[in-house]
């Protein structure tokens, strides 16, 4: 949601004025925004790790590669769409000096990705303590490197995420609320049941789990099913010989791809509240987006050695 806020606000109108449509602009904005907490450092993997007791580590190496994967398959649905979208095309290729220039500029800024996980798999910071280092870094390098946030555009950043906050805490509330009243009513424990009853086959039983996150999480905030479903779901995984950090990327892809499916796709609402455009038109020319993501997940869910590649190679499964 913080992706599709900043972006909503920046690159949306920039891909407007080059020419994209404005629902387009959004739904590439909100298939893109996934890959921020599929990739580490990511909250949803802590808040999950936190309450399973698995690797955060393990969680974040897991993403890695499932991240670059859902970037490089929108990548191929744009290109595929082109046409047909009649996307303009850029008007010049960049040169290689210019390319070294930007990367020379930018430098500093790359690095910050490179301290928050080299502290946190280093085991010198804890994610949250991680989280806060970003954040000063990021203040002094605009500050006193770039020069380009002043008291004025400091205040302004903070109203904007005061007003963005407010949206999407909103939204939170309200799915909240959805799922206090399934828990209540012990919905998501009757499904889970119904689904261990269904089939003894582990390719079925996982094919429903990510069938009932990616329902649910169409009427529900992402943190309540966490909270609600995982503990539930999770032994089911256990029982038929997950490993559990394979269980944890495919939970973890299901629910961030559900942060783009309406009703209550918050990475939605978020950017149709930025931007103007309406909820049911951004949908409408997300779908290939969706289809195509999805696809990642079947394939990392059924594909266990492709799933722990990357853990296996640093260590942690």
């Amino acid at each position: 949601t913080a992706d599709a806020a900043a972006f909503g606000k920046t690159l949306v109108p920039e891909m407007v004025r080059q020419g994209y449509r404005r629902d387009y602009a959004c739904a590439v904005t909100a298939a893109g925004s996934i890959i921020g907490p599929t990739i580490p450092p990511s909250g949803i993997m802590v808040v999950y790790g936190s309450l399973m007791g698995v690797s955060i580590g393990g969680l974040f190496a897991a993403g890695i590669l499932p991240g670059l994967i859902i970037c490089i398959v929108c990548m191929a649905v744009i290109a595929l769409g082109a046409t047909r979208n009649n996307l303009p095309k850029a008007e010049k290729r960049a040169s290689l000096r210019e390319i070294a220039r930007s990367f020379f500029h930018s430098i500093a800024a790359l690095a910050m990705p490179f301290i928050i996980l080299g502290g946190i798999l280093g085991g010198i910071v804890t994610p949250t303590e991680a989280a806060s280092i970003a954040v000063a870094y990021a203040l002094l390098l605009g500050v006193f490197v770039y020069r380009n946030i002043t008291i004025q555009a400091l205040c302004n950043m903070l109203l904007r995420t005061a007003i963005i906050s407010g949206v999407i805490f909103v939204i939170i509330a309200f799915a909240s609320l959805l799922g206090w009243w399934m828990s209540f009513n012990r919905v998501p424990q009757e499904i889970a049941s119904a689904i261990l009853s269904f089939s003894e086959n582990p390719y079925i039983i996982i094919l429903l789990i990510i069938c009932l996150l990616l329902l649910i999480g169409m009427v529900m905030d992402i943190t309540a099913i966490l909270i609600i479903l995982t503990p539930v779901l999770v032994p089911i995984t256990n029982q038929i010989g997950l490993e559990p950090i394979h269980a944890g990327i495919i939970f973890i892809i299901a629910l961030n791809i559900s942060l783009m499916t309406p009703p209550v796709g918050a990475c939605l609402f978020v950017l149709s509240s930025v931007t103007g455009e309406k909820l049911e038109r951004i949908s409408i020319k997300l779908w290939p987006f969706l289809i195509a993501e999805i696809a990642v997940l079947v394939t990392f869910a059924f594909w266990e050695d492709m799933a722990l590649l990357v853990p296996r190679w640093l260590g942690f499964a």
